[in-house]
């Protein structure tokens, strides 16, 4: 049965009732699908320009091609049509709108205050608890960067308070001279607190006075002979020179910027937000905004802005490249929302030209990474991102697995994934040892803890998820281990595997108190998990066997001091084999030509313990 004709949408007549005050307009289709959503400054002006005259663009006219009905919503002023269009486009998603998928809020640094030993920290979220906040940052990868580059300056905590008021001894992060230990009172709160008055200085981008200030504690170190305490300010003021000279921007202008660059190609669209604060570079985020393909660049970037910045902490100025579409409206709107003037623009020259050139560079070279044979890759790590709730498709994933048989030479195996898949130079093997055999949240704490100590005593990269072969049992041991490290906003997954080991009943924890989630055998999340814990545990068993087969091989002679090839050979031939050995007694071994009386009781020992 054919379906009945739809109404044919009647322009002429609804164009005549409108007015020319500002306000939103909505395009519906059938269904009442909502197509498009679009603010104006004069009502009838705007939408009439849809229905009049042939439109250049592909896009305009399929879409018009659709309209079934139209709403109008009247407002006093277009700023308030910008408000309203923002938040429609953000409840409903038309198809035909810029849609941006990232709508997190930006990262934050926290100190604490009223403390005798502050803590310094990651935060999202209101700015309820009293401290400073410091940002925003462009990513969570940003903070955990400037967090880790705290600790190995100044030393101060970043633990919870509720895992600092119940310590009774150190933790790994003093072991690894990443803390001085406030927590068992190994550091005098004077001079915990001269450590996070530095933090903060370093926080609000006074690296030279900072520098200056440490060269006058190392000569007075040096003069007092006290070479150890001047090795360290030695070192913290190379560090910062070195971080200056990577953050530095421009000292042109002061004042908070975001520069932000657009990349098409097609379909297809990167978008690049550089944070610069009190001229320090923070760093910088890439971002994939759904952009229908014929829509004009000044358009996109118009929609970006409103969809990025509304709702959300803004610098005084953002340079855009392309410049968008209608500038002065955004920055009235967004001027109100921060309570001081916001500028928006595309004209700029001299050293904020070429920053803003390397962020054009940057989307750029991002939509090629993107674009180039990994399609595939980046639908599953944006599923994974959806599952998760991310504010963007983790860039690094590092995934653990155990494997031993019946406790024998059990290997802990982690292999790394990034945007282009697995990165093998990355991947790591760790010989398990000192745990009771078969016990394998042991096995799982010691790889954990060796592989995060290494990283965060080198400053190496650290993951933003961490898979785990394993349920809840194994995500508590990892959430233990990333706690006593202060690894800050990783999430973490465990991997279970499906009743009769089948695939599509695998389930994935996502904390120790949460109940399991399985996800439909089809999605794409679930297929990037499974061939990623899949790889770990490939990689696992080749270690383990490989153990297993140099344990076999490997005479237990070898380890006795002293006991080279020949006598070894000796000692085979004279017994009639290893069984005959360890039968001997301390004499009987003593009468091989080459073994002294001394040899032949460590010989004994070897095989039967301590005789004294």
């Amino acid at each position: 049965m054919d379906k009945p004709d739809q109404p044919v949408f009647d322009a002429a007549r609804f164009l005549k009732s409108l007015t020319h005050r500002p306000g939103v307009y909505r395009m519906m289709g059938a269904d009442q699908q909502l197509l498009y959503v679009g603010k104006a400054k004069d009502l009838k002006k705007r939408v009439s320009s849809y229905f009049r005259g042939r439109v250049a663009s592909p896009r305009i006219r399929a879409m018009v091609a659709q309209i079934q009905s139209m709403e109008v919503t009247v407002t006093h002023t277009e700023a308030e049509a910008l408000l309203l269009e923002n938040n429609l486009i953000k409840a409903h998603r038309p198809r035909y709108n810029v849609l941006l998928r990232d709508d997190k809020s930006y990262p934050y640094i926290f100190v604490s205050k009223d403390e005798d030993y502050p803590r310094i920290g990651f935060h999202r979220g209101p700015k309820k608890a009293p401290g400073r906040y410091f940002g925003p940052y462009p990513s969570a990868q940003a903070v955990r960067e400037t967090l880790g580059t705290l600790q190995r300056l100044f030393r101060v905590r970043q633990c919870e308070d509720s895992f600092f008021a119940n310590r009774t001894r150190p933790c790994l992060q003093y072991q690894i001279k990443r803390c001085t230990a406030p927590c068992v009172g190994y550091v005098a709160p004077v001079d915990y607190q001269s450590d996070i008055n530095r933090a903060v200085r370093f926080l609000e981008g006074h690296s030279g006075e900072l520098i200056e200030e440490l060269v006058g504690e190392m000569t007075r170190a040096s003069a007092e002979l006290a070479f150890e305490r001047a090795a360290r300010y030695r070192d913290q003021i190379d560090t910062l020179r070195q971080i200056s000279e990577r953050q530095y921007v421009s000292s042109e202008k002061g004042g908070d910027v975001d520069l932000v660059a657009l990349a098409r190609a097609g379909e297809h669209a990167c978008v690049q937000v550089f944070c610069i604060r009190g001229g320090r570079n923070l760093g910088n985020k890439a971002l994939y905004p759904k952009i229908p393909a014929d829509m004009e660049a000044a358009e996109a970037m118009q929609g970006f802005l409103e969809q990025y910045y509304l709702d959300r902490e803004t610098p005084s100025e953002i340079i855009a490249a392309p410049s968008p579409e209608d500038p002065a409206v955004l920055a009235e709107v967004l001027s109100a929302q921060t309570s001081r003037r916001v500028s928006i623009t595309g004209a700029v020259r001299g050293q904020r030209a070429r920053w803003l050139g390397l962020a054009a560079q940057n989307a750029e070279q991002a939509l090629l990474a993107r674009q180039a044979g990994r399609a595939n890759v980046s639908k599953r790590l944006e599923a994974l991102q959806s599952v998760l709730a991310l504010d963007q498709p983790p860039a690094r994933i590092e995934c653990f697995d155990i494997s031993h048989t019946r406790g024998e030479a059990a290997v802990a195996s982690c292999v790394v994934f990034g945007l282009e898949g697995p990165i093998k130079s990355d991947y790591r093997r760790f010989n398990i040892e000192g745990i009771t055999p078969g016990d394998d949240y042991a096995a799982m704490r010691q790889a954990l803890t060796r592989r995060y100590s290494r990283l965060k005593s080198s400053d190496g990269a650290m993951p933003d998820v961490l898979l785990i072969d394993g349920g809840r049992g194994q995500v508590h041991e990892a959430e233990r281990v990333l706690e006593e490290l202060q690894v800050a906003d990783t999430a973490i997954v465990g991997v279970t595997k499906g009743e009769g080991r089948r695939p599509e009943l695998d389930t994935l924890t996502l904390s120790r108190h949460g109940a399991p989630v399985r996800l439909p055998s089809h999605h794409l999340a679930l297929h990037l998990v499974q061939q990623i814990r899949d790889e770990a545990h490939r990689f696992a068993i080749s270690g383990h066997r490989q153990r297993r087969a140099k344990a076999r091989t490997t005479s237990p002679l070898q380890s006795i001091p002293g006991l080279g090839v020949k006598r070894r050979q000796q000692l085979l031939m004279h017994f009639g084999g290893m069984r005959g050995i360890e039968r001997a007694g301390v004499e009987e071994l003593a009468k091989v030509p080459g073994i002294s009386l001394h040899l032949a009781e460590q010989i004994y020992e070897h095989f039967h313990g301590d005789t004294g």
